[in-house]
């Protein structure tokens, strides 16, 4: 049950048919496990936290830097050289202290995505290498956890959903492989504010989505922030995946 503070500080997402009271009680009951604290992490913390989602857990080993901060919207000056897990989780609670935020100052592997992945009800996928995502794609595979997966360089964003609850839904490496060469980072590429911004507030309109029922895989969402322009692409499970193909039917761990 929720009390009259919490009643009035989701009255206007209450009204909405497609979240409604049951659906604000899925949130409040709901785990997601943001992997990644950085560009796409920071716009789609704030709304999860503020959508009121019960229980939030930021894993990050890296620190704010200076050259962070036009993009990673939730942090502030103050908070250079901060690990960003704690940072990100220090910004939220003041936005809604209400939630349940853990912060994981520590670069995942695959034992501590097992565990963190088998308690979520979501992953939200906002890293920027390849070997990470792989990882985590595995684990909620494994564990049958929805994925929500997120990229963003230059003027170029996409969106993805993966839901292994579904045997018809693809995984990750359906779309990617599992090849782990091809990384390019902010660092060296650049990136637009906005545009990792879009891509990382349209993941958390995705979690929200998928954790008041809705169904969403099978589609790649491809932004053009030169043109400010959306389209979509079919995705099809490949039965011959290496992670969720027919030879890896009733796998239970990673």
């Amino acid at each position: 049950m929720f009390n009259d503070e919490q009643l009035e500080r989701y009255s206007r997402q209450l009204m909405v048919s497609e979240v409604d009271l049951a659906g604000q009680e899925a949130l409040a009951g709901a785990q997601v496990l943001i992997v990644g604290c950085g560009g796409l992490a920071n716009p789609a913390a704030l709304y999860l936290a503020g959508a009121g989602v019960g229980r939030l857990v930021l894993a990050d080993d890296d620190h704010v830097e200076l050259s962070n901060l036009h993009r990673q919207i939730a942090f502030r000056s103050s908070q250079i050289n901060q690990p960003k897990a704690q940072a990100l989780r220090d910004q939220l609670l003041q936005l809604n202290p209400d939630v349940d935020i853990q912060a994981c100052v520590s670069r995942v592997d695959e034992s501590w995505l097992s565990q963190a992945v088998s308690t979520a009800s979501l992953v939200l996928d906002c890293t920027d290498n390849f070997a990470t995502r792989q990882a985590v794609n595995r684990a909620c595979v494994a564990h049958k956890v929805p994925l929500v997966s997120g990229a963003a360089i230059r003027m170029d964003g996409q969106l993805a959903v993966f839901d292994p609850r579904d045997d018809s839904s693809p995984c990750y490496a359906c779309v990617y492989g599992d090849g782990t060469d091809g990384d390019v980072a902010c660092s060296q590429a650049g990136i637009v504010g906005p545009v990792v911004g879009a891509v990382g507030t349209m993941q958390a309109l995705a979690a929200l989505q998928l954790l008041t029922g809705a169904k969403l895989y099978g589609v790649l969402h491809l932004f053009d922030g030169r043109s400010l322009t959306w389209r979509q692409v079919s995705l099809r499970r490949d039965k011959g995946c290496h992670v969720c193909g027919d030879s890896q039917e009733g796998l239970s761990s990673c």
